[in-house]
């Protein structure tokens, strides 16, 4: 118990000095009041390793009713409501579902001839498989608009240094595959989503929920199951479409499978006939969040989407 409680504390102060400042003021209060607090320290120990993220933890305390508030009212809540909390905690996994990351997976789509198969591993709801059906506004070194045929109620904005091939993809098909899928129509897994929002973040909920319309009038195949299995996954790959180039992307997921599934999981991506596209941050491909194709960074970029710095000769990169 002491390990957790001593790993807990230098997690949750980690996350108060260096990811929650300039995104949600109260996050970071939370955080920083619970990394020295007796009590609340042995109550995330109970929590499993895997589910203890401070985002995680303090979505699942507000979708249990705690008040958004400072930090000695959460804390009463929370030693009030622990059992809740850890039972809940213990069953959720962090689902960071953000579609703004389509602005930046767009460059390495857009370099893909020809229509597009598109699986994504991490898939959660898949509302990052739906490329084609947002709206983009970029802007920077290009100012480029981009919009689907149908109008998108989904605009992402992102910042742009260099010059990316920016397009459309003609996606025909699209499926996902996640240790925990999320139903776009369901109630409750909405819910969960919008709450994984961080207090302070604007305009994310207002997105988020746009894309779970468009994802639930038409939802993606859906695998529950974990990636780094071949059976899983080929399963998956054999039922994509002939005549479409076959797209996985995984954004953002791979620091959260463990070292020796993630390198199974990369070798086998490596050894079939498909197109690998990923953000990983930093120690998988350089030093900073980068967009790759094929494990060759494209693109350094902001890991939710919100800017993209294009690497000169990067389309050279392509096959």
């Amino acid at each position: 118990m002491s390990s957790d409680i001593d790993s807990a504390r230098e997690r949750y102060a980690r996350f108060a000095a260096d990811e929650a400042p300039g995104r949600s003021a109260l996050y970071e209060e939370w955080a920083a009041g619970a990394a020295s607090d007796d009590d609340l320290l042995a109550l995330l120990a109970r929590i499993p390793a895997t589910h203890r993220q401070p985002p995680l933890v303090f979505a699942v305390a507000r979708l249990l009713g705690s008040p958004e508030s400072g930090f000695a009212s959460w804390r009463e809540w929370m030693l009030r409501h622990a059992d809740s909390v850890v039972a809940e905690a213990s069953r959720r996994t962090l689902q960071t579902n953000e579609p703004m990351r389509c602005a930046v997976l767009l460059p390495a789509l857009a370099a893909v001839d020809g229509s597009i198969a598109l699986l994504e591993i991490g898939a959660s709801a898949g509302l990052c498989l739906y490329p084609d059906r947002y709206a983009y506004r970029y802007r920077g070194d290009v100012a480029v608009d981009l919009d689907p045929p149908s109008s998108s109620t989904v605009v992402l904005e992102c910042a742009v240094t260099g010059a990316p091939p920016l397009r459309l993809p003609d996606v025909v098909w699209r499926g996902g595959i996640d240790l925990a899928p999320l139903d776009p129509a369901s109630a409750d897994d909405r819910r969960f989503l919008t709450t994984l929002v961080w207090p302070g973040e604007t305009g994310r909920r207002d997105r988020i929920e746009g894309a779970l319309d468009i994802a639930a009038a038409d939802p993606p195949v859906m695998w529950r199951g974990d990636a780094s299995e071949a059976a899983v996954l080929d399963t998956a790959l054999a039922a994509a479409p002939d005549g479409a180039t076959l797209v996985v992307t995984t954004p953002g997921v791979l620091p959260h499978i463990p070292r020796v599934a993630r390198e199974r999981l990369i070798g086998m991506l490596r050894a079939r006939d498909l197109v690998w596209i990923s953000i990983d941050p930093p120690g998988v491909h350089g030093d900073g969040f980068a967009l790759s194709r094929d494990g060759r960074p494209l693109a350094d970029v902001d890991p939710l989407g919100a800017s993209l710095e294009w690497r000169a000769g990067a389309e050279d990169s392509g096959r």
